[in-house]
């Protein structure tokens, strides 16, 4: 059974930092390429940040690049997320996504990110 669990997510000031992980199980993790998604209620999931099976080429959200970074740990099966200098328009629910090079997809139950004063 595949299990993508996020976590790291809750309520943080503007121009703070969380950093969000994703760990899997049930899958040879350093086959699948990693996405992570957000999703505001009433509009479309949109990609965040991905990263190559290897690690060695990521890609950004125009509005995030910058600021977020994401990584991967093959030995630990688990995909990372640091987000720095939040700003309120990234609040949303943030969702750990896997795809096969066939192109399967997982997804894991999603964690929310605040940004607030």
């Amino acid at each position: 059974q595949v299990q993508l669990v996020e976590s790291g997510g809750g309520l943080v000031q503007p121009g703070g930092s969380l950093r969000l992980s994703c760990a899997s199980s049930g899958i040879t993790f350093s086959r699948y390429m990693m996405n992570w998604y957000r999703q505001v209620p009433g509009k479309e999931r949109e990609l965040v940040a991905g990263i190559t099976r290897t690690g060695t080429s990521t890609n950004y959200l125009d509005s995030v690049k910058g600021r977020f970074s994401i990584s991967r740990d093959n030995a630990d099966n688990t995909v990372y997320l640091q987000m720095n200098s939040l700003k309120p328009e990234d609040t949303a629910v943030y969702y750990c996504n896997a795809r096969s090079p066939a192109l399967v997809n997982y997804w894991g139950k999603g964690t929310l990110v605040t940004v607030s004063a």
